[in-house]
């Protein structure tokens, strides 16, 4: 091999040996930016999945699960103007969140002493958040309990905002607030439904009917269990039964049954306030 022959053979090895060396550099490279990128991305899923996690646990430890343990959400339905009759008194409707926890004691001052009750919450959250609503505007105050039944069912009915004045008028029992709200609390499993010292929500028989009316029980009854059980008696059941024990006038014995008590009872202040003790 002559001289020029080794000079470019070399020259050959140096082109290859560099163009190796920067084919080598170029791999690397590569790599260690598919790594970087690769690390970043997992680091990207790590810290995506905890914030998710601490957002999730969040979220059930707190918030949607207080809201759904310790609230209602209730439907307070108003009656529409064209259908309202002189005797519906026209109160707003009550919020739809309501607490479902805890027990009030229902308090009914008569013109023939008090009778006071127990009401649970968790059975009637969203009658008693009405009950309350009502009672915050005086609606029951001076309203006469307009029906007594002392055959086949012994019932006090109370409630009516237009069952008020000197004499009984033909309109009493027609009364109630500016909405209706659905039944809870009905009896299916109970024998009688409806026992001596359950107080309970009058309807006109339709579901979804319960307004401001109300009857006091005061002797096992047979009703059918559609009327939602507000609470039980817990003094005064002895003055239901002093009017029960009076009669009644008949008024409606050719309709619902029973008439206005020959005893008045006038309602002058109700209550609804956080049980004590």
């Amino acid at each position: 091999m002559s001289s020029k022959e080794r000079q470019r053979a070399a020259a050959r090895r140096a082109r290859l040996e560099k163009e190796m060396a920067e084919r080598t550099t170029r791999a690397r490279r590569r790599r260690q930016a598919q790594a970087i990128v690769g690390a970043s991305a997992a680091l990207l899923l790590v810290v995506a999945g905890t914030v998710w996690l601490v957002s999730s646990l969040g979220d059930d430890s707190s918030t949607d699960s207080t809201a759904s343990a310790d609230t209602a959400e209730c439907a307070f339905t108003p009656i529409p103007a064209d259908q309202r009759t002189p005797q519906i008194k026209d109160v707003g409707l009550p919020d739809n969140q309501q607490p479902n926890t805890g027990t009030e004691t229902l308090t009914i001052d008569t013109n023939l002493g008090q009778i006071t009750a127990k009401v649970d919450r968790s059975d009637t959250p969203c009658t008693t958040a009405s009950f309350t609503h009502l009672a915050e505007q005086n609606f029951f105050d001076n309203t006469k309990c307009h029906r007594l039944v002392t055959e086949g069912i012994k019932v006090l009915q109370c409630g009516d905002p237009s069952a008020t004045g000197d004499g009984w008028r033909e309109t009493d029992g027609t009364g109630g607030p500016s909405y209706r709200l659905a039944e809870e609390n009905l009896p299916t499993d109970k024998r009688p439904p409806y026992p001596e010292g359950v107080i309970a929500m009058a309807n006109s028989g339709q579901p979804g009917s319960t307004g401001s009316q109300f009857f006091i029980v005061y002797g096992d009854s047979p009703l059918d269990p559609n009327y939602t059980v507000l609470g039980t008696v817990t003094g005064g059941l002895d003055i239901v039964k002093q009017v029960a024990a009076a009669g009644d006038d008949k008024a409606y014995a050719q309709q619902a049954g029973g008439g206005h008590p020959k005893k008045e009872v006038t309602i002058t202040d109700l209550t609804v306030g956080a049980s004590q003790g």
